[in-house]
């Protein structure tokens, strides 16, 4: 992702050519809720590719994944795809600069698992659709740390997925394996937006500080 439209980019630095780092040329500004464009951009898209660090080395998996409305100490704080008309707790969330949450499923007995399941551990991911033709790609670059979620923020994060993926709750063998397998959240805390259908190189991007 980070050459895939012809420019050369840099975690959090400067835009390519004809493009913007941030809506306004540079980062946000501290605090500054996730743009809009970025949170449609994650919610258009349902697989990304995790980029991790362990003992053994650097590795990349893939998985499905939600946006939605995060739950974090029983308070609700919106995103993207939350279909709700407001939310619970006017504290934290966006208001307070968080971006989206990203949910997906992994047990954490896979190499990947274990590996985020480490304390202060970070991760990168992309997401993009495949066969896209050049001069209209579009993708996302993001890092941040993931947690495992429980009892109540585990519910709640469960009905996002389902939403995502009704084929899960369709399917009772399916539905019945994931629900024993670890659900976790992925907070960003910088998204890079990639979209040559802007002009070649154009970049908007967004950090929580």
């Amino acid at each position: 992702m980070a050459e895939m439209n012809g420019a050369e980019g840099t975690d959090g630095g400067a835009a390519g050519p004809g493009g913007a780092a941030g809506l306004d040329g540079g980062p946000g500004p501290d605090g500054a809720p996730c743009p809009e464009v970025i949170r449609r951009a994650l919610a258009a898209h349902t697989t990304m590719t995790l980029a991790y660090a362990d003992e053994d080395g650097p590795q990349a998996c893939a998985v499905l994944y939600a946006t939605g409305a995060s739950v974090v100490a029983g308070a609700t704080y919106m995103t993207e795809s939350a279909g709700a008309a407001g939310a619970a707790g006017a504290v934290g969330g966006e208001a307070a600069g968080d971006g989206p949450a990203l949910y997906f499923v992994t047990a954490t007995t896979t190499r990947h698992g274990r590996a985020l399941a480490e304390p202060g551990a970070r991760v990168a991911f992309t997401a993009q659709r495949d066969g896209q033709e050049w001069s209209a790609l579009t993708g996302l670059q993001g890092r941040g740390s993931c947690r495992v979620l429980a009892g109540a923020e585990r519910a709640a994060g469960w009905r996002i997925y389902l939403e995502r993926f009704p084929f899960v709750a369709a399917s009772d063998r399916l539905r019945a394996a994931l629900e024993r397998t670890e659900l976790w959240e992925l907070r960003p805390d910088w998204l890079r937006l990639i979209d040559n259908g802007q002009g070649f190189g154009h970049k908007e991007e967004w950090s929580s500080s």
